[in-house]
Parts: C-alpha cells; structure tokens; sequence
C-alpha cells in the first residue's frame, strides 16, 4: 500500500511538472521592463496652418529633387488633419495612407518606422492596436520645444523614399 502512494504520488508530480513545462512553453517570455515610458513625449499646442503649409512645401520640394509624386498630410496632436497635399501624379491610393502616417505618427508619438519593425520582427499585434494604424516608413512626429504638435505622412513611392521626404520637413521643427 505505501508503495502504491509513491508511486501514485510520483505519476502526480510528473503530470503536474508536464502542464507547467507545456504551459510555459505556450507563454512567450516577458519583455524587459524599461525604467522610463518610451516615446513619452508630451503633446503641445497644434501647429498653425501656416506652419503646416510651409511644412507641406519643404517636402514637396524634396521630393521634387528626386522626381518623386508624393500624397503629403500634416496633423495635430490628435492626429486631425490640418493640411495636405497631393503632388501631380501621385497615386490615388497613397492619400489615406499619408494621412493615416501622420495620424498614427502624432498619435503613438513615434516614427512610423517603429511599427514597421516590429510588425517585420514577427509581433503582429502592431496591426491590433487602432483603426487606421499604419506601420509603413514615412510618418514623423513634429515636436517643437519638447513637445508634439503634430505630425507629417508621406506615402506615394517606397517606404524610405516616402521617409526621406518626410524627414526632410519633420527635421526641420525644433
């Protein structure tokens, strides 16, 4: 009899060691947890449309010096357009992109980039994080004296082509 209770005990202990060794292996292994909130920048006062509009040139000229057609969208904080423009040419699709650039850009405070690598890194919830959330290269916050004001998108060519174009204008605001 005492023999059959460690045995019975042993057949537990082994099942149990089998469903925690199965369910660890389903978990993915937590992330380090930084000290500081990444991307906490605070929002600031929307930029004025004329900023906007000059913004707006700054990038249609770059992406003139390379014959490219751009869709360019310039948003508030909130990521609520306040200019935009479409470049000869350019294609019809691109225009909901550019603005959702800026809009994920000024929302998520971060280069659309970001998403884009992790959603290339193989973490696809990026795609569940809001409507609209587009992880391509090409939509830069605009951040002016520590704070964001806005956002620009960029989208027509390449990714990095659509980045180029926009960074050429976002880098501009300090």
């Amino acid at each position: 009899m005492h023999h059959s209770v460690q045995i019975a005990g042993a057949a537990c202990l082994v099942f149990v060691t089998s469903v925690q060794a199965q369910t660890s292996a389903s978990m993915p292994p937590a992330a380090a947890v930084p000290e500081r909130m990444p991307y906490d920048i605070p929002y600031g006062s929307p930029i004025g449309l004329d900023a906007a509009k000059h913004l707006l040139a700054l990038a249609e000229a770059e992406a003139r010096k390379h014959d490219w057609k751009m869709n360019i969208a310039v948003v508030d904080p909130h990521g609520d357009l306040v200019a935009f423009e479409r470049m000869d040419g350019a294609q019809y699709a691109s225009v909901e992109v550019s603005q959702n650039k800026a809009r994920t850009s000024a929302r998520f405070r971060r280069e659309t980039r970001v998403f884009y690598n992790q959603f290339e890194s193989g973490h696809a919830y990026v795609a569940t994080l809001e409507p609209g959330l587009v992880a391509s290269p090409g939509g830069f916050p605009l951040v002016e004296d520590g704070k964001v004001i806005g956002a620009i998108g960029c989208s027509g060519g390449t990714g990095d082509q659509d980045a180029v174009t926009c960074k050429a204008a976002a880098s501009t605001v300090k």
